[in-house]
């Protein structure tokens, strides 16, 4: 065994559907060419389907997209399938049985990962059931892996969290946000904290407003009937959104661990400022598309699975405020949304423009750091610089960094970052009970108040645009402007 090769058995439930095969099966193969896994790993797939080990395996190699044939045949044969009913207190003893064997075969020294990669409502009751069937292992480590969504609001997520933990200690929950997995997303502290002339300015006195834009250029999709009990408020701000204003907000840790980085960004969810009702229609807006002006594209209500009159909003823009001392008066404005131009994460740091031009009358632009995490890597700064020749004049200048080709193709997918780091136990790049809780108590404030006024008609914007006017003119009244336009 090479010292960089892991011991372990995952266990996928939902290991039928699209969520692995798309994504974690790939993560695996690449920590397998890359030696994190080898000879002594195994992977369980559970579901309703019938399928056996041979057709299981198949499915996975068709997923494969790298690497040659012979390495995605011998990586698929550490992959074992059971067929199981997760409400069938029997189905967990036969489970039980394979996971001890290969447990044996593979020599795996206990080492156990459940990965619940299917329906939340089910958590609790497989967590139940590994606990009452003996299935957590002894001698290694048990660990939990759980996708969101993690409830629909507090009350829920507080219920789900209760049913997981009576089985799994607090530290053995890993639950998991791809977007803390991006390669820009991690590159986040490594800006803010080891380059002292960033340092010195990451705060209310020099910078203005924060802009973090998630812009999707798909609809729905096959995803209607989830969407129809979400929205772009519970599915995107909650979380993802969230954890990014987390990196970008959090104060400097006391050190490199776990325990100092979760201890860090928890400051900022406990610290998230709650709107009032009054204030909720003024700091947020939503909106829904429509078709597109040329016919090409539906609007979500023709979408399948969606109600024909559905209310359920596609695009949030919204301002989030910090009662933290070195944030206070700095707007965080956010926006997210379906069937936008392009698809595009980048985040968009507006420092304060120069109080007075020595060089002039004219008005100085306002310095931005672009930090873009998807589909380019990149950083950019656009600074103020002289006019070239006998001009005296102040003119804005991009400086750009992009990731050489070479590099790039390096980037670990978020996936497999996340799994290795659940795989080594490091907890730092999952979210903690406290920064979901704190996220759900600050979007269910918005949700309330939204459920109990009506919508403004929707749709509101087409599909192929940027979303409804409102959203422009959430920065317009203070005298701002959004920076990224497509």
């Amino acid at each position: 065994m090479n010292e960089n090769e892991k011991r372990v058995l995952m266990v996928i439930f939902g290991g039928s559907g699209d969520l692995a095969h798309r994504k974690l099966y790939p993560a695996l193969f690449e920590l397998y060419l890359k030696g994190q896994l080898a000879e002594h790993f195994a992977v369980i797939g559970t579901a309703r389907r019938p399928w056996t080990h041979d057709y299981f395996r198949e499915t996975v190699a068709a997923n494969l997209n790298v690497g040659t044939t012979v390495q995605q045949q011998a990586f698929v044969q550490h992959f074992y399938y059971q067929s199981h009913d997760v409400q069938d207190a029997d189905h967990y003893i036969i489970l039980k049985k394979l996971i001890d064997s290969l447990d044996q075969e593979y020599d795996l020294g206990g080492n156990r990962i459940f990965y619940m990669a299917m329906r939340p409502a089910l958590f609790g009751t497989i967590a139940a059931h590994l606990k009452s069937e003996h299935l957590l292992s002894s001698a290694g480590y048990n660990r939990l892996i759980i996708e969101k969504p993690f409830g629909h609001d507090y009350q829920s997520a507080l219920a789900l969290n209760e049913a997981v933990i009576s089985t799994f200690a607090r530290d053995q929950v890993y639950r998991i946000d791809h977007y803390l997995g991006k390669e820009m997303i991690q590159n986040i502290p490594y800006l803010r904290f080891d380059n002292p002339v960033l340092a010195a300015v990451w705060n209310r006195d020099y910078i203005d407003n924060i802009q973090i834009t998630l812009a999707e250029r798909l609809g729905v999709e096959e995803r209607g009937g989830y969407y129809e009990t979400a929205g772009a408020l519970r599915d995107m701000v909650q979380n993802h959104i969230m954890q990014i204003i987390a990196m970008l907000a959090m104060p400097k840790p006391n050190d490199f661990n776990d325990a100092a980085i979760t201890a860090a960004r928890r400051e900022v969810f406990t610290h998230l400022h709650q709107y009032s009702a009054a204030e909720v229609p003024q700091k947020f807006i939503r909106g829904q598309y429509g078709p597109s002006t040329d016919g090409q594209a539906l609007g979500y209500r023709q979408e399948d699975k969606i109600a024909p009159k559905s209310n359920v909003e596609t695009f949030v823009a919204g301002e989030i405020r910090l009662d933290l001392p070195q944030w206070q008066g700095v707007p965080f404005y956010v926006r997210t949304g379906k069937r936008l131009p392009l698809k595009k994460t980048r985040i968009d740091i507006v420092f304060k423009a120069a109080a007075k031009n020595l060089f002039g009358a004219e008005k100085l632009a306002e310095p931005v750091l672009t930090i873009e995490v998807e589909p380019e890597m990149r950083l950019s700064w656009h600074l103020n610089t002289k006019e070239i020749g006998q001009s005296t004049a102040a003119i804005p200048r991009e400086l750009v960094f992009t990731l050489p080709e070479r590099e790039a193709a390096q980037v670990p997918d978020a996936y497999e970052r996340l799994i290795l780091d659940a795989i080594n136990g490091r907890r730092s790049n999952f979210v903690s009970w406290q920064d979901m809780a704190g996220a759900w108590q600050f979007v269910d404030g918005i949700r309330q108040v939204w459920e109990q006024c009506q919508c403004p008609k929707f749709p509101n914007y087409a599909s192929g645009t940027m979303g409804p006017l409102a959203a422009e003119e959430l920065l317009q009244k203070t005298g701002r402007t959004w920076i990224f336009k497509d």
